[in-house]
């Protein structure tokens, strides 16, 4: 089952239970995809869905942020569920060891060999690691192996 197909149960299984959060969350998330495609004039690959959804709890937890400054646990509480609901389609996040290890299988693919090749590695990695790693820590571990290989 595709990952938007999964998004479509859930979606009915919110409308059957009367989850109103959830029913929120995800019918925001389908509107996004929706005009994703409608964009790009095409159906959206699962790793495309999910680095829409990466962008989407981004931005929920940014408003939550922002609601605990101005002191409205209502709207708080609010975009915590819908958050809870966004990440149940996340991958898992992979461990510290196994980034590193297609980091550098990457850039081997790449034949990157110093900092000047960042772009062309990260372009891959981010395309590969989306929704599984952050894009500081992935920037910061491949400039940390760029810079190792420049100096060998």
């Amino acid at each position: 089952m595709s990952l938007y197909e999964e998004i479509n149960e859930h979606l009915k299984e919110a409308l059957k239970s009367k989850k109103t959060d959830a029913l929120n969350a995800l019918r925001g998330l389908k509107a996004v995809i929706k005009n994703k495609e409608v964009e790009l004039r095409r159906k959206l690959e699962d790793n495309e869905i999910i680095q829409l959804i990466a962008k989407q709890i981004k931005q929920r937890k940014e408003s939550i942020a922002q609601f605990q400054k101005g002191n409205r646990p209502d709207l708080v509480e609010k975009e915590e569920k819908e958050l809870k609901v966004l990440e149940q389609f996340m991958p898992p996040p992979l461990s510290e060891e196994a980034l590193d290890k297609i980091l550098q299988e990457i850039i081997t693919e790449t034949g990157a060999i110093g900092p000047q090749d960042m772009g062309k590695v990260m372009k891959v990695a981010m395309f590969r690691l989306s929704g599984r790693a952050e894009g500081k820590v992935i920037s910061q571990k491949v400039r940390q192996f760029l810079t190792q290989y420049n100096s060998r």
